[in-house]
């Protein structure tokens, strides 16, 4: 068996406003390859613009706290992650991975698909949690930014992309507190605890299928390294 892979994959590259089939269609020939090449894999759903829209709808129609609004991003999660469940259902472990506790049964699957788990972070925390469990020494955060950037990529033209960051740094970029729907590129929650487990995070373009396989292979990529 060759190493454990850990991907995080941005919600924000499943369904940015609509399901991205034909990245999946692509994005699922990667997965298969990398299976016929004896990897282990663990890919974590983000909620994406499904989250945020039933989010957004709640709170037009009454006051609620930021723990419904993080459970709905929750089961935003988990139907994002029966769509790959189904995708894989040949390949993958039979039962979406809604804690990464979970208790698995059955002989060793080379494929898991996770979803998130419970309020007071994102799925980002759930990878590092699985990467633990697994045994993987790093996490592929694929999202829809190249790198992280010393300011919102999407609110200033002129933010400038950071190659490598120490989590000390970027926890200062980030803030410590966790919102639910909030626009960073690695939750401060998941920050915090792959520092602890001397963990190192890789920020990438999710779309990006040649540049994710070299992040897998450890070529020359573009991306962030935090850690």
């Amino acid at each position: 068996m060759k190493k454990t892979v850990v991907i995080s994959l941005g919600g924000s590259i499943i369904v940015p406003q609509k399901i991205q089939v034909a990245f999946l269609k692509r994005f699922k020939d990667f997965i298969l390859k990398l299976l016929k090449e004896n990897y282990k894999i663990i890919i974590v759903a983000g909620g994406g613009a499904t989250a945020r829209q039933y989010q957004s709808a709640a709170e037009q129609i009454t006051n609620i706290t930021d723990e419904d609004k993080d459970w709905i991003g929750i089961h935003a999660t988990r139907i994002n992650a029966h769509l790959l469940r189904t995708i894989f259902k040949r390949q993958a472990y039979p039962v979406v991975l809604d804690s990464p506790h979970k208790t698995i049964k059955n002989k060793p699957y080379k494929l898991y698909i996770a979803s998130g788990w419970v309020p007071g972070f994102s799925t980002d925390y759930d990878a590092v949690l699985l990467a633990k469990r697994f045994g993987a020494k790093k996490v592929i955060n694929a999202s829809n930014i190249d790198y992280v950037y010393d300011k919102d990529i999407s609110e200033h033209k002129d933010a400038k992309p950071i190659k490598k960051m120490t989590w000390k740094d970027y926890r200062k970029l980030v803030g410590p507190k966790w919102k639910p729907g909030m626009n960073a590129p690695f939750d401060p929650i998941a920050a915090r605890a792959a520092e602890k487990s001397k963990m190192k995070v890789v920020v990438a373009n999710g779309t990006n299928i040649r540049n994710l396989e070299n992040i897998i292979k450890e070529k020359n990529f573009k991306g962030t390294i935090l850690g």
